[in-house]
Formats: C-alpha cells, structure tokens, sequence
C-alpha cells in the first residue's frame, strides 16, 4: 500500500488523504460506551482519554495518530469499553490476541464482533474448584463454628504451584446462586482472570454469624455496642490461617496473604489488616462501614508494614457518607506515622456504585490484578 495515497471512505459521499496511522473499527453490537486503544503506545491503559476513538458512523469508529507522533516499531494493540472486563473478545467469546501493524501511515482496517460486559462471559473449565473445608469449621475464641470454604486454581491438583491467599469475609454472598442479596460472582470472575493468565490464587471464604454478623465483625465498643471482633481476628490469624497453610499449598508469607470484604466484612478486614501486619499485607476494603467508629484510632501494633497494599472502593450512590468517610480514611492512613511512605493505596470510587454485590462483583477482578499480581511490583 502506497501509505501517501491512503484514503479511506467514511461514508458515501466523502473521501479522505491520510499521512499518519489511522485505525478503523466497525463493530457489530450496538453498545453506547465509548471505545479507547490501549497498546504499547501508552503502558496498555484500557482507558486512557487520549486514545478515544472518533463515531464516524454507525457502529464505526476512528482513530488517527496526530501528526510526529513516534510509533512503535510495531504497534500492538486492543480496543476497549474503558476497562479490561470490557475488552474485546471473538465471535466465540473467546480471547483474542493482541492485534499489531507496522504501518506509519494509512489505514489500518479492523472489526470487533463482542465486548466482554463485567469481566463475564466465563469458560467453564476455567471454574476454580470449590472446596467445603467443613460445615462445622471450630471457631474456639467464639466458642462455636462455621462453614469455612475454599476455592482453588482450576488446575491445582495438576500442578505443583503455590499460591497467595485471600480470606474474604461474608462467604454467603461470594458465589452461591441463590444468595438472599446476590453475590460477587468470584467463581466466574477467577475463572476469566485464569483465561486471561493474569494469576491464580486460594480464596478462602468464611461464612458470617447469621444474626451475629455485626456483633462479630464488630471491634471494641463502637456506636452498635460492644463487638467480639478481636476474638474472630484472633481465629482468622491464629487458627484459620495455620490450618489452610498446612493442608494447601499457599505462599504463606505477609506479601501473598491478603484479607477483604465489604460493608461490615470490610471493617474488620481494616482492623485485621492494620493490626496485623506482619501476617496480613493485602487488604481488599470495599464500602467499609466507617460509620460505625467515625473516630477510628490508625495505630499499627508492628511496624512491618513496608510493602502493604490497600485497595480502596467506594460508590458514590452509597449511604451513610460512605465516600467521604474512605476519603477521609485513606488520608489518615497516609499520614500515619507508622503507614507513611510504607503503603500503596488505591482508591477506587464509582460514582454510581451503590451498596450491593452487584458493584462489588465488578470490582473484585481488578483488586484482585492490582493488590497481587501487578507487573509495576515485580
């Protein structure tokens, strides 16, 4: 192709020269999100503002490289709705691989069938392998018990691997069907991300107390009473997490060992995490209930915290201020003597996220990329 003479047909009555790349897409569903290029041009951000693509017609789209601007020797690329669980995918739904030119100038032709919506569709045989650890899981600090599960790699009886661990709090509402409020789908989000090939990892997923949720993912006396949380964290550091060492094959150090989980779940996980930083250096904190201690002391009993992630999320459509109160949080964690400049935190905030699994759902995959598996921390 002569790339001086390029010329591309926008519709029927117009014609256009081109002397820098232009990249063409036509796409067969009609989906009103804007569509951005994400590649080795700009670090493969999935929603970078200045990669956009131009609506040139009906389910066409434009983009044109500005004038000197200093291509890759080959260019390597994708297009998406804005997020990587929006990405394109096959006719099939499959993965496609990363499209590439050398072109400098001219057109560069291409089509996208479908979109991933919310990191969905999944791949059944990429379902990681539930496991009921027990239906009576002992609780001694609380003097009773629970159902305490796991979910492991697809192929984790294939492999010799290990791998770092999550415990999740609320396992009713992770990935059962029938959950009362929904769930947050993690069983089909893992199963997309082991596709992906972007980590594998254990969740270990404790249900909640029924009518005793609050009281126990409650810590000290706070505005709903006094809670028994310091004994459940007692259980998770100094029962749970020893008996899932011994039976799988975790990476049992601080940095592969993470806690999380929302609205009350994701208050203890604050204290579990803070408190505990020798063993806890991941923490996936969604809608936490900070309402609850407004006055909430940042004091970190060991000073090991160098290396901690936070992953901060936050919905603007949520009630009780939550918002400003993670806001608020995440600027008294950083000015903590002990935290400041030892921490990474990212906050997260949708500014129509509401208080439900459903926005927890779409977040999960993402914590869970940046908080183990970020190619920046390796």
């Amino acid at each position: 192709m002569d790339s001086d003479n390029a010329t591309i047909e926008i519709n029927s009555n117009t014609t256009t020269h081109y002397t820098t790349l232009n990249i063409i897409l036509t796409t067969n569903e009609i989906d009103a999100r804007p569509i951005y290029l994400a590649g080795n041009f700009n670090n493969w951000l999935p929603q970078d503002f200045n990669y956009k693509m131009k609506q040139v017609a009906e389910n066409r789209y434009q983009y044109e490289f500005p004038q000197g601007f200093e291509l890759p020797e080959t260019l390597l690329y994708k297009f998406t709705k804005g997020d990587w669980s929006a990405v394109e995918i096959g006719e099939n739904e499959e993965i496609t691989p990363n499209r590439s030119t050398n072109l400098k100038a001219g057109i560069q032709n291409e089509f996208v069938p479908k979109w991933r919506k919310n990191w969905l569709p999944f791949k059944p045989n990429f379902l990681p392998q539930v496991v009921l650890l027990s239906d009576e899981f002992e609780i001694p600090q609380l003097n009773t018990t629970r159902k305490v599960w796991a979910l492991l790699p697809h192929d984790y009886d294939m492999t010799e691997e290990r791998y770092p661990v999550l415990y999740l709090q609320d396992a009713q509402n992770l990935f059962h069907e029938n959950s009362k409020y929904g769930n947050w789908e993690i069983d089909k989000k893992l199963a997309v991300m082991s596709e992906y090939q972007i980590g594998k990892i254990i969740i270990v997923a404790v249900e909640h107390a029924e009518e005793d949720r609050i009281k126990e993912y409650n810590v000290g006396k706070t505005i709903l009473g006094k809670g028994q949380g310091k004994k459940y964290i007692k259980f998770l550091k100094e029962t749970l997490k020893p008996y899932v060492d011994e039976n799988f094959r975790t990476k049992t150090d601080r940095k592969n060992t993470g806690i999380g989980g929302s609205s009350m779940g994701a208050l203890i996980s604050i204290f579990s995490g803070l408190r505990n930083p020798e063993i806890f250096g991941k923490l996936m904190i969604f809608s936490p209930s900070l309402w609850v201690v407004p006055q909430l002391k940042i004091d970190v009993e060991v000073e090991n915290t160098d290396g901690t992630k936070i992953y901060l999320y936050a919905g603007g459509e949520e009630s009780n201020n939550t918002l400003e109160h993670v806001k608020n949080f995440k600027e008294r964690v950083i000015n903590s003597q002990f935290v400041k400049d030892k921490m990474k935190i990212n906050l997260s905030i949708n500014k129509l996220g509401q208080h439900n699994e459903t926005y927890w759902s779409d977040e999960f995959p993402k914590a869970i990329e940046w908080l183990f598996f970020d190619k920046k921390d390796n």
